[in-house]
């Protein structure tokens, strides 16, 4: 009879720590996945610096030693050069615009379960609102993880999320416009009213001093 007391704690105690691993398993992708970011001020056509944040998230402890990212519908593009990789720019054959990005690691490189790595590129970014990357993701073990899944009908985050970024910046100056004319054309006004007045004042007292002139020259 004493041994159902003590199994019941320790029956709990390991439920409870297999389900704090699943939480912490599950939780674990929603800030280890591959994103992508941008200067402050990019938008739809113009030109911008991508970074791309890429996780080592192998669980058997591989090195991330390759990175490659699609660029579609992007005019240009040129890579950063990044110390112990070398860089490669996959043209289409006919128009020679990029259309791809590989990073590969040097032999004794990679990045590690424990640190991330940056790789920026500069892209003349397409006309719309929002550009989705394609990324692969290659380990030293040979594992190649592709992110490039598209949201779940229920708007939920897929497992391996393609990067995805939002465009903004500031509004074109033409915008700014209609709010700067009306001030521009409204002040001319009162500064043309006092300078026919003054005009005016000035004529007056003109035409009194020659009169007094004349006056004085007739007593003389």
């Amino acid at each position: 009879m004493s041994s159902t007391p003590l199994a019941l704690p320790r029956a709990l105690t390991t439920a409870g720590a297999a389900i704090a691993a699943a939480v912490a398993f599950g939780a674990a992708p929603a800030w280890a996945h591959v994103h992508v970011d941008a200067d402050d001020d990019a938008a739809p056509g113009s030109s911008a610096v991508l970074t791309f944040q890429v996780p080592g998230e192998s669980e058997t402890g591989a090195l991330t030693t390759q990175f490659s990212v699609a660029l579609p519908n992007v005019a240009s593009a040129r890579a950063e050069a990044m110390p112990g990789w070398t860089t490669r720019l996959d043209r289409d054959a006919a128009s020679g615009t990029v259309r791809s990005i590989t990073w590969t690691a040097a032999p004794t490189v990679g990045i590690s379960p424990d640190q991330f790595g940056l790789f920026r590129a500069s892209v003349k970014l397409p006309d719309q609102a929002s550009v989705t990357l394609p990324a692969t993701q290659t380990y030293s073990d040979g594992t190649v993880v592709k992110w490039d899944q598209a949201p779940l009908p229920d708007g939920a985050e897929p497992e391996h999320p393609a990067p995805v970024l939002t465009l903004g910046g500031p509004a074109p100056e033409h915008q700014m416009a209609p709010a700067t004319t009306p001030s521009v054309v409204a002040a001319p006004a009162p500064a043309d009213d006092t300078a026919r007045w003054l005009a005016g004042a000035a004529l007056v007292v003109a035409a009194l001093a020659v009169a007094a002139a004349l006056v004085r020259g007739r007593r003389t």
